[in-house]
């Protein structure tokens, strides 16, 4: 062989052995970044190419569906059987505009890509199987769900249900809500959606059960009393209490009202201004507490932290940097006291369940195509939010309310209901109209299977019209009664 041949063979060598060396690196250290970057259409395609798993209730009733399309990329779309009913939970998937909720946490099971299908896929592969999504079986009650979105109807607000036992959410809904199928395809018609959705004022996008936090009102009277309790300021909840009656905020000349100035919450006991929702008591109460103990307190209970249900709420507040008379309002859930709808349902939950605090959880059991269980949830406890006793005595309370109080609408014939109203206030100078309140939970013999808290937000109504006792508590009376059977 002459040189120039030589020269020739040896550079020809070379390119094929760079090219080799290329080409597994490609496969063996770069795949994964490819793969995974967003202007990789085949994901895409590929994830719509094969049918998608379904989210469905505890019931055994089907959220979503995997429909056939009649578009040229894509095979298969995401379809909801009701999709504003449950939008909050099953988030979106969209072919253009990605996903959130469940839909985007649970998409390895959904799509059937998680590493835990492996072995199923390959075997459907050796047997001839279809390639199919697993299944994501949830905690929702269809009933307890659609008793929510009823009672809430065309206002703004939230409902979450909880069984205290498990810390399994029962319902959670949003509104006004949003269908997810209006944009789940890529035609200009899902775009017009998407768009339109967006900019809508009402925001029906924004799940109000998880991510907005409100002024929790006089519900986080619960809080404040509990902190009573356990620190021993008071003993029992027919303890007389040093309220006058005119209380004036520490430090200022801002007198503290009532929502009834007529009503006798001057020495009142805990019980009596708890059942009547005395500002004064429980303001004066939480000045007297001080800040840092009523901190603490409502750490317990999971404010100041988010919550992963595994959809990530927003965190709940209890400020540590008030001055006294800030600490009374806050006392009485306004100033800078902010709680979701979520968090609320959790102290009601915590109360029930004598003081026991579960970690609540949306997903009960992940499931292959095949119908194989993958994993099933295991109750967590999150924290001991009070002693059982002091649990015990917050009960007395909130059964007081249902019975004598400002909750009288919650009241279920044959059922011991416990709750607390709220009427927060809110906006500039307070002259927002106000939130309406109401937590609560029903207790059938010895068992406690729900709690449930309910915000609504009526700009329709005038302030002396919206209050928890006469708006929300209906509604989450129909959601126990859901529950219940009764």
């Amino acid at each position: 062989m002459n040189q120039p041949i030589r020269r020739v063979s040896v550079f020809c060598m070379v390119l094929i052995f760079a090219l080799l060396l290329r080409s597994n690196w490609i496969q063996a250290v770069s795949a994964d970044s490819y793969a995974d970057n967003p202007n990789n259409i085949r994901n895409t395609l590929d994830q719509y190419s094969y049918p998608r798993g379904n989210i469905i209730t505890a019931d055994g009733q089907p959220m979503t569906s995997s429909d056939l399309t009649t578009g040229y990329k894509y095979k298969y779309k995401t379809g909801w059987t009701n999709g504003p009913l449950y939008a909050p939970i099953t988030g979106y998937s969209s072919q253009v505009f990605g996903s959130n909720g469940l839909e985007s946490l649970e998409n390895g099971i959904l799509s059937g890509t998680d590493d835990r299908l492996f072995f199923g896929d390959t075997w459907d592969t050796l047997t001839g199987g279809k390639k199919q999504g697993g299944n994501v079986v949830t905690t929702i009650n269809s009933k307890a769900q659609q008793a929510a979105f009823q009672g809430l109807g065309n206002r703004k607000g939230a409902a979450v249900a909880i069984d205290p036992r498990t810390g399994a959410i029962l319902a959670l809904v949003s509104t006004p809500s949003y269908d997810p199928g209006t944009f789940a395809g890529s035609s200009t018609s899902d775009s017009s959606a998407w768009t339109g959705l967006n900019s809508d004022q009402n925001q029906p996008m924004l799940d109000r059960a998880l991510k907005q936090t409100y002024p929790p009102g006089s519900t986080f009277k619960i809080v404040t009393a509990a902190t009573a309790f356990e620190t021993g300021k008071y003993q029992n909840p027919t303890d007389q209490t040093d309220t006058p009656d005119t209380y004036v905020l520490p430090g200022t000349n801002t007198v503290l009202h009532n929502d009834s100035d007529s009503e006798p919450c001057g020495q009142a006991t805990l019980i009596d201004a708890f059942a009547i929702s005395c500002n004064t008591v429980y303001g004066k109460l939480g000045a007297d507490l001080g800040e840092s103990k009523l901190l603490a307190q409502a750490d317990k209970f999971g404010f100041n932290a988010t919550v992963d249900t595994p959809i990530r709420s927003a965190a709940s507040t209890f400020p540590s940097d008030s001055t006294p008379d800030g600490t009374a309002m806050d006392a009485i859930g306004q100033h800078n006291t902010a709680a979701t709808p979520l968090q609320m349902c959790m102290v009601a939950a915590a109360v029930a369940n004598n003081g026991k605090l579960m970690q609540p959880y949306l997903v009960d059991q992940e499931k292959s195509g095949s119908g194989s269980v993958v994993s099933t949830h295991t109750a967590k406890e999150m924290d001991q939010a009070v002693s059982p006793a002091t649990a015990q005595k917050l009960q007395q309370m909130m059964v007081a309310v249902v019975q004598n109080g400002t909750g009288k609408l919650a009241q279920i014939p044959g059922v011991e209901v416990g709750g607390k109203t709220g009427t927060a206030q809110h906006g500039t100078d307070n002259k927002g109209l106000p939130f309406a309140w109401f937590v609560s939970y029903a207790k059938v013999g010895n068992d406690i299977p729900v709690a449930v808290a309910v915000v609504v937000e009526d700009g329709a109504a005038t302030s002396d019209e919206i209050s928890g006792g006469s708006i929300a508590a209906p509604i989450a009376k129909s959601i126990m009664q859901a529950v219940i059977g009764h």
